[in-house]
């Protein structure tokens, strides 16, 4: 079994998370792991940061895939005892001019970013050494989608003691309303990335909550981050941040020092603490 440090990025052969793992293969003393669901493009992009001179190691992961998850989970166990830093970067998002029903683009885009997320913590989590670093990559539209949520519904997102099985339902919740096209009259916004974000969001101050619980002595930190509107291909190429730029604040997270006792549980951007 290896003892050197090991960090995983999913969704990373392009893009933010492909910047966040060229951040950590410079900045992170230890294995570097770039994830795709598609084998072939994920050995192009360590090809492509080969040629930069970098050492990332690339692994399958499909998020979507609990089978997938449970074979990355286990080939870090075997080889590594564990694992130090978690960035969890991958999701999608449907243009605005996309035609797919309303209902079937909440439906793919929550079991994605919110469900597909979720599986993830759930199978790598535990596998967290003392003083290990997570950060869920959310967004600001989180923010503005609570925002255009019913006070109800805002009053339970904000609630410091809701649980996972209550978000997941909430989550669930939505998407069922969505498909009986009730969600607005039932207190949701129009955006089923938003409400994936605000899963996203929740489901992190939940998990540090958790880990102070179970795990205080172990020091790790979870947050939720932000990274800007970044030029991408989901985001388009009118938004005025670089990938490299949108790296900034997941990296800085992945990287706080052993000594730090924070931020945990809490939603960053531009490496600031916002008010959730």
């Amino acid at each position: 079994m290896s003892s050197v440090p090991v960090a995983v990025v999913t969704g990373s052969n392009k893009g933010i998370g492909f910047s966040i793992v060229r951040d950590l293969c410079k900045q992170f003393k230890g294995d570097v792991y770039l994830t795709a669901r598609d084998p072939a493009r994920g050995q192009e992009a360590v090809a492509k940061l080969q040629e930069e001179g970098l050492h990332p190691l690339f692994h399958q992961l499909d998020i979507d895939d609990l089978q997938s998850i449970r074979a990355l989970r286990d080939f870090l166990k075997e080889k590594y005892g564990g694992l130090n830093v978690l960035v969890n970067n991958a999701g999608i998002a449907f243009k605005v001019s996309d035609r797919t029903p309303f209902a079937v683009q909440a439906e793919v885009t929550l079991k994605t970013n919110f469900f597909g997320t979720r599986n993830i913590c759930t199978e790598l989590l535990p596998l967290m050494k003392p003083y290990g670093r997570v950060v869920n990559v959310s967004s600001m539209v989180s923010m503005s989608a609570l925002a255009g949520c019913s006070q109800e519904l805002q009053k339970k997102f904000r609630s410091d003691t809701i649980t996972e099985d209550e978000l997941v339902e909430l989550m669930t919740k939505f998407v069922e309303d969505t498909k009986k096209s009730v969600h607005e009259k039932e207190g949701w916004p129009n955006t089923a990335y938003g409400v994936s974000k605000i899963g996203v969001t929740v489901l992190s101050r939940i998990q540090a909550r958790m880990l102070n619980e179970k795990r205080k002595d172990d020091h790790i930190l979870l947050n939720a981050c932000c990274p800007g509107w970044v030029r991408t291909d989901m985001a388009g190429p009118k938004a005025p941040k670089s990938p490299e730029e949108g790296a900034e604040t997941p990296v800085y997270l992945a990287l706080l020092p052993s000594n730090a006792d924070g931020p945990h549980g809490q939603f960053v951007s531009e490496k600031t603490v916002r008010a959730w």
